[in-house]
């Protein structure tokens, strides 16, 4: 009965970054390792490494990653696309939305945890940094707690200098993705004078970058980034997440080394059994919070699924560690759904994970015919502006239109027009034999028509569009005439 009483008057009833006052409450995690921490480091330099490595990597002469918003001109994994591929924007956007969802329905917020820039750089760079020259959880408190002495001011001030350093890399590297390698290179080479707006832009990516690891930290996930605050609408009772099995684990409380061997033995019972014999047994949990001094979010995942919880799993080894030394089995902690942990059921695929599955195939399945289905030229012809028809001699009539032409590939494309009307004919202002690699032209043409075969006033034409023998792209417009 104590045990439960202290429980209660332990739950959390505030955030764990504010203290009692609603101040911000600074927050030291203390390092651990285990499983879960090698193979997270693993997937953090990784991806770290892709990171740097991306707007630098050029594949045949051209990136393999541009979004240069600027000049609307976009390359993913070496492919090309322009302002007219939006739709196909739009769609992979919405899969990804989808994939993200499915996911967290199914093992919760593993991408927080594993795979977000966010939690990569604060745990596996800027908190590192900060061990290095601080110290430990224990010492970066008592040096925080303590006066303005010369060894504080040295190891701050080297702290923030390194941040600001490591800020600034990851500026120049966001920007590299933003205006390419080249544009980049020229950016730091040459007068400052000469790119005075690229680098107050960089200046401002710095300082962005800065505040949020050297200030905002763990506030970004819980208050600013919107994924964290759909966790509760996405999560489920068959979600997987990192869990405390509180059956197995309580009442908890300090171990009393009984045997031989210096443990306990102890059986994992159904909750209201260990309810019923909790005075005569305590349970798995010794009290010791390790995995609260562990956590980067600063909560007690014994008091259950919070909004906190990015499924980092520090919390798991750190358990698991304590586990091992008192001869229990690892798993108090563990990646779990709450069905399985408060019914013992294995996890399964449920009806609204077989949903997400459908749909996320569906999209992916369009996204990838679109894809192919793309055509590598792709031309806008619309009618000038303000003008109507003209009569040419010869009895003819005809219109002036405007066109604006894409070559979406990495070689000039050779084109030509055809207009799919008996008797019509095509006549360019300026030539355009081919368009230049990557890049768009502009021109107009003149479409003649004998007025003779004009039998209504707008008469509907379509327009083919060829790279050598092959039509690459078809429009439809319409030819005005003298009204019948």
């Amino acid at each position: 009965m104590e045990s439960t009483i202290a429980q209660k008057q332990t739950f959390r009833d505030q955030l764990p970054t504010a203290d009692a006052s609603g101040g911000r409450r600074w927050l030291y995690p203390r390092s651990t390792s285990g499983r879960f921490t090698r193979w997270r480091t693993v997937v953090a330099v990784v991806l770290l490494i892709a990171l740097f490595a991306g707007p630098f990597v050029w594949v045949n002469g051209h990136p393999l990653f541009l979004f240069n918003v600027l000049e609307r001109r976009f390359i993913f994994f070496g492919v090309m696309f322009w302002p007219q591929d939006f739709y196909l924007v739009a769609i992979g956007l919405l899969t990804f939305i989808v994939f993200v969802a499915l996911f967290t329905v199914v093992y919760g917020r593993v991408w927080c945890g594993w795979a977000c820039p966010q939690t990569i750089f604060m745990e596996m760079v800027f908190r590192k940094i900060e061990g290095w020259i601080e110290g430990d959880h224990n010492a970066r408190k008592r040096l925080d707690a303590g006066p303005w002495t010369t060894e504080k001011v040295v190891k701050k001030s080297l702290k923030h200098g390194v941040f600001f350093l490591m800020s600034f890399a990851i500026s120049n590297t966001f920007l590299a993705y933003l205006i390419g390698r080249d544009q980049w290179l020229t950016l730091i080479t040459d007068d400052p004078a000469q790119h005075l707006g690229g680098l107050t832009a960089m200046l401002v990516f710095t300082a962005v970058f800065y505040l949020v690891f050297a200030w905002l930290r763990e506030i970004v996930c819980t208050t600013i980034c919107p994924y964290g605050r759909l966790q509760g609408v996405l999560l489920d009772k068959n979600s997987l997440l990192v869990a405390y099995d509180y059956i197995r684990g309580e009442p908890r409380g300090k171990r009393v080394k009984t045997g031989p061997s210096g443990g306990e033995e102890l059986s994992v019972k159904l909750c209201s059994v260990r309810q019923s014999t909790h005075h005569a047994q305590k349970g798995d949990c010794v009290d010791c919070k390790l995995c609260v001094q562990v956590c980067p979010m600063g909560i007690d995942i014994r008091n259950g699924t919070q909004l906190e919880c990015i499924n980092c799993t520090l919390c798991v080894d750190a358990c698991d560690g304590v586990m091992d030394k008192i001869d229990r089995p690892r798993g108090l902690i563990r990646l779990d759904s709450q069905a399985g942990i408060e019914e013992g059921k294995p996890f399964r695929f449920s009806g609204r994970i077989l949903a997400y599955s459908a749909v996320l195939v569906a999209l992916l399945g369009l996204i990838g015919f679109l894809l192919v289905s793309r055509p590598v030229v792709d031309a806008t012809v619309l009618r000038a502006p303000g003008q109507l028809f003209q009569r040419e001699p010869g009895g003819h009539v005809s219109n002036l239109y405007l066109v604006e032409i894409i070559n979406k590939t990495y070689r000039p494309m050779p084109v030509q027009f055809r207009v799919n009307q008996p008797g019509a004919s095509l006549r360019f202002v300026q030539p355009i034999a081919s368009v230049p690699a990557g890049e768009l032209i502009k021109g107009s043409f003149f479409i003649q028509l004998p007025e003779k075969t004009i039998r209504q006033n707008s008469t509907p034409l379509r327009i083919d569009v060829l790279a050598g023998d092959e039509i690459v792209d078809q429009i439809q417009t319409t030819f005005l005439g003298p009204v019948k």
